[in-house]
């Protein structure tokens, strides 16, 4: 049975002021087992991030199916999933990692990655130390750990990102160009952390637009191409 199965998957965005509605994404199909990696490329504005967004469910999505194989639930379409169960997939069984860091206000890095920890139902103490692990694998400055994540620089704010996403070691994770800002040592440490999350079962779809980082990493590769004839977005998966 597929971890993730993205069946004839559509989404459009309404334009109100301008009365127009664009057709962003269509007949989009692919599926993962679990434990499998794939990632997704195409250029920019080819509706890569939305599909990501609306398999966590920030997007709602207009045709098709996104079904999931939760450990709570089992099989469950995410396109049709109460909010109370997205709140609970995304607490405890799917990660979400983009570009950008939005936070709760006057709470510090060290809080924040404890907090994902907490959720999962850590101890203080388990969660204390597992936190200051990740924000020493992630090269966080340890000056860094007790101050406001709005101080911050891109790169650092990006770091601390994917520490508290992978932290948990969610059974999805969804990956936005999570190395967008990031130097290339800060690249390998992220690469460490998806080869151990690959390697314990973690089911991971991500964009990159760095493929020699995708390169070994990536089980299939699902290629966004346009179609003129049609003025919609189609997908095509093939081996990595």
């Amino acid at each position: 049975m597929a971890m993730l199965q993205v069946i004839d998957f559509g989404k459009r965005f309404t334009i109100h002021h301008l009365g127009k509605t664009r057709q962003t994404v269509e007949h989009i199909h692919f599926s993962l087992e679990q434990g499998e990696f794939l990632g997704v490329v195409g250029k920019s504005g080819s509706g890569k991030s939305t599909i990501l967004k609306s398999i966590y469910r920030t997007y709602c999505p207009d045709t098709g199916s996104i079904i999931y194989d939760s450990a709570r639930y089992g099989l469950i379409d995410l396109t049709h999933a109460t909010e109370r169960e997205i709140l609970y997939l995304r607490k405890h069984e799917i990660g979400y990692v983009s570009q950008f860091l939005n936070v709760m206000p006057r709470t510090t890095s060290r809080e924040l990655v404890e907090k994902a920890l907490l959720e999962m139902g850590a101890t203080e103490a388990d969660a204390k130390l597992e936190a200051e692990k990740a924000l020493t694998h992630f090269e966080l400055d340890q000056k860094l750990w007790d101050n406001y994540p709005n101080t911050f620089s891109g790169g650092e704010k990006l770091r601390l990102n994917i520490a508290m996403a992978t932290v948990k070691k969610p059974r999805l994770l969804l990956l936005d160009e999570p190395t967008a800002s990031l130097d290339q040592q800060s690249k390998i440490k992220v690469r460490e952390i998806i080869e151990k999350l690959k390697a314990s079962g973690t089911t991971l779809v991500g964009i990159f637009h760095d493929i020699e980082f995708m390169d070994g990493l990536c089980d299939h590769v699902f290629d966004m191409q346009f179609r003129s004839d049609k003025a919609v977005k189609e997908g095509v998966i093939h081996e990595s």
